[in-house]
Formats: structure tokens, sequence, C-alpha cells
């Protein structure tokens, strides 16, 4: 023998198997990466809208620039994120804001995932 393996009959012939069976798994993997990056992305938008709240709930407790609170929240927030800043109350005893950062979207023209909104309240100076 010289090493050689026994020809296989045509009919047992398995080259190729196993990119079918890829391209029949890929979807699934696909899914499963997408979803995890859009959870990622929903604990992001999270984190940022806690960012803006506390960045100009800090701005709004200063009497001197409490005006400039929105401008401060949005600061606080990555660019390519829409976020929104609103102040419930501004200095008395203290400032409440809440910023609302949209959650953007792994596909294309599906816009399901709302707002991540947070509040944060700071005491005046």
């Amino acid at each position: 023998m010289t090493g050689r393996h026994p020809r296989r009959p045509p009919w047992r012939d398995d080259r190729g198997v196993t990119a079918v069976e890829f391209a029949g798994w890929l979807p699934l993997l696909v899914l499963v990466a997408l979803t995890a990056l859009q959870l990622g992305l929903v604990g992001y938008a999270a984190q940022q809208a806690g960012s803006a709240a506390r960045a100009a709930a800090r701005t709004a407790a200063q009497e001197e620039i409490e005006d400039e609170y929105a401008a401060a929240g949005r600061a606080a927030v990555s660019d390519w994120l829409t976020v929104s800043v609103e102040a419930e109350a501004t200095c008395g005893d203290e400032a409440t804001v809440t910023a609302s950062v949209t959650v953007p979207s792994v596909l294309p023209f599906v816009d399901l995932f709302g707002e991540a909104s947070r509040t944060v309240t700071m005491p005046c100076d």
C-alpha cells in the first residue's frame, strides 16, 4: 500500500458538507451577533443619559450659569447620539433635570427601542 486512501464511491463523496452546514448556521450567528450589539447600544445609551443628566443638573444647580444646563447636558453625550434635556426645577433648594437619549438601532429603518431616560437632582449652591 502506498499510503493512499481507497477511492470512495461517488455516492459517498461528502466534500463541501462543511460549507453547506456553515451557510445554514450563518443567519443564526448573524442574528445572535446583532442582538448582542443592540443590547450593548441600549446599555451605552442609558449610561450616556445618566452622564447628560448629571452634567446638566450640576450646571442647573449653580445660580450663575443655571440657564446653560441644556448645553452642558448635550456636551456630555457622544455626538452621534440624539439627546434631549429638560429641567423640572432649577435653583430654589435643588435642581432636577431629566435627560433622554434615543437608543440607536443596529438595523436601518427599525426604530423600536425608544429612549433611555435618567433623572438627577442636585442641591443648589
